[in-house]
């Protein structure tokens, strides 16, 4: 170990304690000490761990998909190092790495666009790579930019293996890419028709390879699912790991996984869900299996596994279940409405949109987002809900632009700036009717605040 790194990560640790004495979060500016002492702090650090390290990384679901996948492997009985909070950059990679002089894993969220700065660096053992999305495009651009850097990043850590969606057309387009370079790749996705009914704006119509027009025996959501090119050079690969007997609700999902090296199959069931659920727990599991955790491990991992970050939190307020989530994107959005029309009891919306650097100045996405689908009732008047409406209530720095969205999708939308002027919106309604509040990044932890500062989990 070198002067400067001893001496990067000594400044880390201090500041890391110091935040903590303070009562501060520590997941980014530890690591940004370090690393302006040390550029090459996250290399220095992972010799640390014994058996390496796993990246997860994908536009949707990464956090989920990565506390989960850290959390079976701790259940396992091995030590391991992970940025929880969801500080996905290189400084809250390093940060991370920070603590003891060593740990067994570390698991890790990236950013997609910091995968160039981590990867070559970190040397992972895997990369999961859930989906890709149009995601914040005035920061990250079009997809095949977010493409060439994992790809890039891919190359430049070679000893990497990519578990990627063999489901998501955008992601096989870089494992098609990476498997060229010689890197290995292995995939996960769904073996069977869900029957259900395709996005109105899908994410990737043509070919990765030659540009024509992508055909599908079925999606599952998006743009994921069962393709082809029908020229014949691109196509959903044989799964090394899919599930099946798929079910999804209100309550939870659950489905069977079968591998290559798996003896049996395995049932797997969680309390939360979506279909997009289905396939992060796929990846968690896929990630589990290759460090190691057996399936009765995992299981109860999931069954013990209670979101603290916002997402699919639930909350009872005033006698009114209140369900958090994050949906940053045209197919955040759509996925956490197919969610809510999943929740067979009459129910009220709050769409909170900003506009703040890390959520992306450009918001013309929100007219991606199929909101006709719930314009089966609305407020009648000047925001008072009455019982038998669907509410759905406005807010955010751009409460107004997503007012004028609601407008064309035929439904009329008070505004209210907190989640305590949402729920008075929505006051006529019965307690048995729950409020969803979906949110891009900056408005999540403020909502999820006054939601611990007015009500209870559960």
């Amino acid at each position: 170990m070198s002067l400067r790194s001893s001496i990067a990560r000594g400044a880390g640790r201090l500041t890391a304690g110091l935040l903590h004495a303070a009562g501060r979060s520590a997941s980014q500016l530890p690591g940004r000490v370090a690393l302006a002492i040390d550029p090459a702090a996250i290399a220095d650090l992972a010799p640390k761990l014994v058996h390496g390290s796993i990246v997860v990384c994908g536009t949707n679901g990464k956090t989920t998909t990565n506390n989960v996948l850290a959390s079976a492997v701790e259940a396992a009985g091995a030590r391991v190092l992970c940025n929880r909070a969801g500080a996905n950059m290189a400084p809250g990679v390093a940060a991370a790495l920070l603590p003891g002089s060593s740990a067994d894993w570390a698991v890790i969220e990236a950013d997609e666009l910091s995968t160039i700065n981590i990867l070559p660096e970190l040397r992972p053992r895997y990369l999961v790579l859930l989906n890709l999305f149009r995601d914040q495009l005035d920061r990250a651009g079009e997809i095949d930019r977010v493409q060439d850097v994992i790809a890039s990043a891919l190359a430049a850590s070679p000893e990497t293996t990519l578990v990627a969606c063999g489901d998501d057309p955008l992601v096989m387009g870089v494992a098609h890419r990476a498997r060229r370079a010689g890197t290995r790749v292995l995939t996960f996705g769904i073996g069977e028709d869900l029957h259900l009914p395709a996005d109105r704006v899908p994410e990737a119509r043509f070919c990765q390879v030659c540009g024509a027009e992508l055909a599908y025996d079925y999606r599952a959501y998006a743009q994921l699912g069962a393709f082809r090119c029908p020229k014949g050079d691109f196509c959903r690969p044989a799964l090394d790991w899919q599930a099946t007997g798929v079910e999804v609700g209100r309550t939870g999902v659950s489905f069977t996984v079968s591998g290559t090296d798996l003896p049996e199959p395995v049932r797997v069931s969680a309390s939360f869900g979506g279909v997009y659920m289905v396939y992060n727990l796929m990846a968690a599991f896929v990630g589990a299996h290759l460090a190691g955790v057996d399936a009765q491990t995992f299981q109860r991992t999931v069954d013990s596994y209670h979101p603290e970050n916002g997402r699919l939190q639930r909350f009872r307020v005033d006698g009114r279940e209140v369900v958090l989530n994050l949906a940053k994107n045209p197919t955040g959005f759509n996925q956490n409405i197919s969610l809510m029309l999943a929740d067979d009891r009459k129910k009220a919306a709050f769409f909170v949109i900003n506009d703040d650097y890390n959520d992306g100045k450009d918001i013309s996405w929100i007219w991606d987002v199929d909101f006709e689908r719930l314009a089966v009732g609305a407020p009648k008047r000047g925001g008072v809900v009455e019982e038998g409406d669907l509410a759905v209530v406005a807010g955010g720095h751009r409460a107004h632009d997503v007012r004028v969205r609601m407008k064309y999708a035929g439904i009329t939308a008070p505004v209210a700036h907190t989640v305590r002027e949402a729920l008075d919106a929505v006051a006529g309604l019965s307690l048995d009717e729950p409020l969803y509040v979906l949110t891009n990044y900056s408005a999540l932890w403020p909502a999820k605040a006054e939601l611990e500062k007015m009500g209870e989990r559960l």
